[in-house]
């Protein structure tokens, strides 16, 4: 059996063309939602995330700002240049792009920013609002996640779901948003990780398996059962002189041989990815939606 493909692109330009819409509705009502990006440092993967979340906002009409800090900047400068942000009532979602400097306090910058304008999802007071299931911004990622089982018609409620991996941004995020009692979600969830001495006895039970550990191909066909739903969150370079750029992209998953078994399964790059920058999207424009 041949997997489906989950076509993250796809599905991330429907949501963006359905939030487009609500951007203009929005900006009728005089308020146009606007997300500004903190990048501290050169690092070249950062710079081009962080323009095309620019884009991203261009195509959809949401007013954004990047604002360069040096890699020598002082976590007080950091600081300072948030709290304009939480003043500034036309500003409705900040984003801090990480990684930063290690002599940034990083838990100390993301909690600065006003949890109602935490557009990535990672304030603890949002984490919190999370856990007990109240109103608050999702983390982008897991919240993708989500959104691309449910537009792909796959049921969650009462499946069991296996995360592999307990990070603090995708593997115990996913575990919460799927085990609430919701739609989209009551699943029974299980997370397994590399504590675990035979991580396949977990992974074999599976309805639907989402890895994220980032370590290349580690899930291989004989660790799944048959029919299995794979999401694929990891994306890693592995050097290959047969591509121009010398190296390819893998998954976390052997996409290969696990597609042979699983029923729908996410690829690498074109899966996971395009829908955290989505979500980010969404999350600012509900943050522009709370202020009227």
């Amino acid at each position: 059996m041949a997997a489906t493909i989950i076509d993250g692109k796809a599905i991330a330009q429907q949501m963006q063309n359905e939030m487009k819409a609500e951007v203009e509705e929005l900006v009728k009502k005089g308020v146009t939602p606007r997300l500004d990006v903190i990048l501290v440092g050169e690092d070249p993967a950062s710079q081009v995330y962080v323009r095309n979340k620019g884009r991203a906002c261009d195509r959809l009409g949401v007013a954004s700002g990047t604002h360069r800090v040096p890699e020598s900047a002082s976590e007080e400068e950091i600081l300072r240049l948030i709290e304009e942000f939480n003043k500034d009532p036309k500003v409705h979602g900040i984003l801090v792009q990480l990684p930063l400097p290690d002599h940034v306090n990083e838990g100390a910058v993301l909690n600065f920013i006003n949890p109602d304008k935490d557009v990535d999802g990672f304030h603890p007071v949002n984490v919190g609002r999370m856990v007990v299931n109240e109103p608050g911004f999702l983390p982008c990622t897991p919240h993708g996640i989500q959104m691309l089982l449910i537009r792909s018609g796959i049921e969650t409620k009462g499946k069991h779901v296996v995360i592999v991996g307990r990070s603090n941004i995708v593997g115990k995020p996913v575990a919460n948003i799927l085990l609430q009692k919701k739609d989209g979600a009551n699943a029974v969830v299980t997370v397994v990780h590399t504590a675990a001495p035979d991580m396949s006895v977990f992974t074999r039970q599976a309805d639907i398996l989402v890895v994220a550990v980032g370590r290349s191909e580690m899930i291989t066909a004989d660790m799944v059962k048959e029919g299995v739903v794979v999401i694929d969150v990891g994306i890693n370079r592995v050097e290959d002189s047969s591509k121009e750029k010398g190296y390819r992209l893998t998954g976390d998953v052997d996409f290969a041989g696990v597609s042979e078994k699983a029923s729908y399964i996410t690829p690498v790059p074109g899966g996971v990815g395009p829908m955290t920058i989505t979500m980010l999207l969404h999350n600012t424009i509900e943050a522009a939606r709370r202020t009227i």
